[in-house]
């Protein structure tokens, strides 16, 4: 979870236009978007802000692949205001997660552990599973490594909310949760900023 992922759609790009490798893509973008749904789900069930905050990580991921597949032959007007479109929905995002923190603190209550646990198992196992699926075609780009970069951190994010599961049930403080939160929310907001910064002029410039 760094900036490499803010232009991971251009290497996307390229693996999309070839049949078998357009077919992973799906797949992985199918995988991306449940995800995103059940730790959604699950961390507003629980309380949990950590799950909130990797599902917004979930959403990104999918967002990109769903742009990297649909946006093959579109203009460069269209790329710019997809790409706006999805800084404003990662800024929005960090928000949220923003504001779960903040009544997180309020309340003092700590999320409920079990469910936090299981949905970030199954979420570590969702990233693992995208990962070895793009990594055979490792050999066929070497523009990939910036993906894979951005594979494994999203697999590091996972565990460091399985890690923050298990703390909250050791510990019965909210605070393991809180900080993985807030952690994950600032990169998604620095993310963001980049994201616009780079897409608003392209966007103008192509507009014009």
């Amino acid at each position: 979870m760094n900036n490499c992922c803010d232009s991971k759609s251009g290497e996307l790009e390229t693996l999309a236009r070839r049949a078998d490798q357009r077919r992973v893509l799906i797949t992985v973008l199918v995988i991306n978007a449940v995800m995103f749904a059940g730790e959604l789900t699950v961390g507003l069930i629980a309380g949990s802000a950590a799950l909130i905050a990797d599902s917004a990580d979930m959403f990104g991921d999918a967002f990109v692949y769903a742009l990297s597949l649909y946006a093959l032959d579109r203009s460069d007007r269209w790329k710019a205001g997809a790409a706006l479109a999805k800084g404003i929905f990662i800024l929005a995002f960090g928000v949220i997660v923003l504001i779960e923190i903040s009544e997180r603190i309020a309340s003092g209550a700590p999320p409920l552990s079990g469910p936090m646990l299981v949905m970030a198992i199954i979420a570590l196992a969702a990233n693992l599973w995208c990962f070895r699926l793009l990594w055979r075609f490792r050999d066929h780009d070497l523009n990939m490594a910036s993906t894979f970069e951005c594979s494994q951190n999203d697999i590091i994010a996972n565990v460091a909310v399985v890690l923050a599961a298990i703390a909250v049930w050791y510990l019965h403080s909210p605070w393991p949760d809180i900080l993985v939160a807030a952690f994950i929310a600032f990169v998604f907001l620095r993310s963001a900023v980049r994201v616009l910064r780079a897409a608003w002029p392209e966007f103008r410039q192509a507009s014009g």
